[in-house]
């Protein structure tokens, strides 16, 4: 007898981006925010009772909770606090399927969604995003019709960037009534003059949860903190059935509230990050290559007359540049690039573009 059951053993697991312990290379694959942390988080870590560890973490984060209800402007009742985002997904994922129930997710995507699918027995089906990497017309009926008990989209997309609009999420929402997980991982990143913002959306939709992280945003990709936004009941639910004990310890909890307190150094990291964005997307434009109208920390440019981005990528790495390349149908003419700060752009761009 097989210690492994059967529908683990024939899945294939998640493939998360190469993590080089040479410090020289320039690592643009995961998405991580290329500056350091508020010098809060080393001021909370310096003032960390090191004889508090012996003790579990408060078991709800209730500090933590109560200043991110207060930051959205929600009740402390509405938010749960994660071990990072993936734990969200899980939560969600293990409350709403069952064996062989359907979950749909945008193609492309966060390539994690069907992994935990598949530890459930349950199916991943994709929503086929358009050219723009868009939801295409009656996407929601399309859910509907394959009686889908959960749907997760990334807004803004990974890997393309691109933002579905709120007015968007709103009718897809008041359409499929099923879960609705919207993972917002990225976005801190979005241009605020588009005033894009999905939390009234949680008054009128009890079946919509958004998922938020402090991993990208506020650089704690290290320190594994998330969490959910949603309906009360929902999220009590989710709170005391499914969640682990003591999910968050202690560390994370104490420097993710000082990082979430100093919004002066977020938002400008932020800014910096925008404005990169701006420069690398021009320079990229600039040189052929075509590139959507990211919202994240990243950009997924395409160059139209190569079929194939593995060369590409194999010489980055070759000249210690990291960045992602997905060998899947929409994705194989792609590389998928983190904003670095502007000497690391400056590197990639020089070694990228034609001369």
């Amino acid at each position: 007898m097989s210690l492994i059951a059967p529908h683990i053993r024939s899945m294939q697991g998640y493939a998360y981006g190469e993590q080089p312990d040479d410090p020289s290379i320039i690592k643009l694959n995961t998405n991580e925010n290329p500056y350091p942390p508020s010098p809060a988080v080393r001021q909370a870590l310096t003032e960390l009772d090191y004889a508090s560890l012996r003790l579990y973490p408060n078991a709800t984060s209730a500090k933590l909770r109560s200043a991110i209800a207060k930051h959205c402007g929600v009740a402390a009742e509405q938010v749960l606090v994660t071990n990072g985002g993936d734990e969200a997904i899980r939560l969600v994922a293990a409350a709403s399927l069952q064996k062989d129930s359907v979950m749909v997710t945008a193609e492309p995507g966060y390539s994690l969604y069907p992994v935990v699918a598949s530890v459930l027995n349950a199916r991943c089906l994709p929503m086929e995003l358009g050219q723009d990497f868009r939801l295409v017309e009656g996407a929601a009926r399309r859910c509907i019709g394959q009686q889908a008990r959960l749907v997760s989209l990334p807004n803004p997309n990974a890997p393309s960037g691109v933002l579905t609009t709120t007015n968007e999420i709103d009718v897809f929402a008041a359409r499929f009534k099923g879960m609705l997980l919207i993972d917002e991982a990225y976005v801190d990143f979005v241009d605020p003059d588009l005033q894009h913002d999905l939390l009234p959306l949680l008054q009128r939709h009890r079946h919509l949860l958004l998922l938020r992280t402090f991993s990208k945003g506020y650089s704690l990709a290290g320190a594994r903190v998330g969490y959910l936004l949603g309906d009360p009941d929902l999220i009590h639910e989710l709170e005391t059935k499914v969640r682990d004990s003591y999910n968050v310890n202690t560390v994370s909890q104490a420097i993710a509230l000082a990082a979430l307190g100093d919004q002066e150094h977020a938002r400008t990291a932020w800014a910096a990050v925008r404005s990169e964005r701006e420069r690398v997307t021009g320079a990229l434009r600039s040189d052929g290559f075509q590139v959507p109208e990211s919202q994240a920390n990243f950009v997924l440019p395409r160059y139209a007359d190569r079929a194939n981005m593995a060369p590409t990528f194999n010489r980055l790495r070759d000249a210690n540049i990291l960045v992602r390349y997905f060998k899947t149908p929409r994705l194989q003419d792609r590389l998928r690039i983190t904003i670095g700060t502007p000497a690391q752009n400056d590197t990639l761009l020089d070694a990228l573009l034609t001369k």
